[in-house]
């Protein structure tokens, strides 16, 4: 199985990621981990794209990609099963980056390879830059774009109940 999972920031992919890869015994790429090193500094679009081109050739079997980055390695989207898009509002997604930020402080979690922060350029992230209208068609795209079974979810209640199925 193939999955990728799309959506805005602080909406909970890592941690969909993380819960299925878990359960499915799949291997997990947070994009994050390929643009982001060291401190807070970013690799080239070729680099994170070989990443990605590798992780997906060395577990061709199946795999779990979550995170957005519409220049990257898009033939994750045309070859995954499933795709999940997380279309939350954006003051959920800010309390959830807050309870993240609070909870990880001055460490370095999994899925972004940085010490975590939260500054006034990531809150502006957060609630707009990240959801321009430019910005919202690019990830809508990604999700049309994508092969198999779509999912979207505009709230965690929703997310709970398609787990429950699975």
């Amino acid at each position: 199985m193939k999955i990728c999972i799309i959506g805005y920031s602080g909406s909970g992919k890592s941690t969909l990621a993380d819960l299925l890869g878990e359960k499915y015994a799949l291997p997990v790429l947070h994009m994050d981990a390929t643009f982001w090193y060291g401190n807070w500094q970013y690799r080239s679009r070729e680099e994170q794209s070989d990443i990605v081109r590798k992780f997906m050739s060395e577990n061709s079997d199946g795999w779990i990609i979550e995170g957005n980055y519409a220049k990257i390695c898009l033939d994750r989207f045309t070859e995954c099963d499933k795709v999940y898009f997380f279309n939350y509002n954006r003051f959920v997604c800010f309390k959830q980056a807050v309870k993240r930020f609070k909870e990880n402080k001055g460490t370095v979690r999994p899925d972004c390879p940085c010490p975590e922060k939260l500054d006034a350029e990531f809150i502006f992230w957060l609630l707009f830059a990240g959801r321009t209208r430019k910005r919202r068609k690019i990830v809508k795209n990604l999700f049309e774009k994508a092969s198999g079974k779509k999912y979207v979810f505009k709230n965690r209640r929703q997310l709970i109940k398609h787990l429950s199925s699975l």
